[in-house]
């Protein structure tokens, strides 16, 4: 099969199983009260309902070592997303991408572009991606309005987002302010933080930051790691810090 690139990603024809028309906030009546908060404070009324986003930014991430990285992602419900990233150390730059595709997850990275420096497929591999990619559902709230994304919350201020992507089921944990900012999303995602076995483990993120873009108010300056919600996220679990330049929706 063909390797799908992050340009064709983008390309791709609109998910039919997305709702379409535009955000219509008196359709959230029915949700908890958070979830309502959240929902109207992402997306403006009249917003279309969008199926894919693209996203440019930049930051540091953690490899051993703190690097600066310049990246672009698209994220297209329910097909997948492409992370692809060029991170600098010693001053060479060291490019690749994190994917998840059609239920398929891989991650990739090269030296100069020519030297494999890390190679991932497998089951492990998909299943970590695909909960990278119910967090970052964030960045596509629109998809949160699907019907089958079930909503609860354990308090006002702390709405959950249940749904099942390529057959793994997850609970995203957001925490809003009053005007449903988010605050922090979180969930268990599958992976090995400390290089052992895979098991479930908290993984989530800080949101420092926010801007609108084409009626969609979105986090832009996020703090991820793994052992959310824990001690350990400050002194080993953070590892992405990242800004948002832009997005365009479609």
């Amino acid at each position: 099969m063909k390797k799908l690139s992050l340009e064709e990603l983008w390309d791709t024809s609109s998910d039919p199983s997305l709702p379409v028309g535009v955000f219509k906030p008196e359709q959230l009546a029915p949700l908890p009260l958070s979830a309502q908060r959240y929902l109207s404070h992402a997306i403006a009324p009249e917003t279309p309902l969008a199926s894919a986003v693209r996203l440019k930014m930049h930051g540091t991430i953690k490899l051993q070592s703190w690097l600066s990285f310049r990246a672009e992602q698209v994220i297209r419900w329910h097909q997948g997303f492409i992370w692809r990233a060029t991170v600098f150390k010693y001053g060479l730059p060291i490019r690749g991408t994190d994917s998840l595709i059609n239920g398929q997850g891989a991650m990739s990275w090269k030296l100069l572009g020519l030297v494999p420096v890390m190679q991932a497929t497998g089951p492990d591999t998909t299943r970590s991606a695909i909960g990278r990619a119910q967090v970052e559902s964030v960045w596509l709230p629109s998809v949160l309005c699907q019907p089958d994304v079930i909503w609860s919350q354990s308090d006002e201020l702390h709405p959950n987002a249940r749904r099942t992507l390529h057959d793994e089921t997850s609970t995203l944990r957001l925490a809003v302010d009053e005007s449903g900012r988010p605050q922090s999303a979180s969930l268990l995602r599958w992976g090995n933080p400390d290089g052992m076995a895979f098991p479930y483990e908290n993984f989530g993120g800080l949101f420092e930051e926010e801007k609108s873009f084409d009626g969609y108010t979105l986090p832009t300056q996020v703090r991820v790691g793994w052992h959310f919600g824990t001690p350990r996220f400050k002194t080993d679990g953070e590892f992405f810090r990242a800004t948002i330049e832009s997005a365009r929706f479609r």
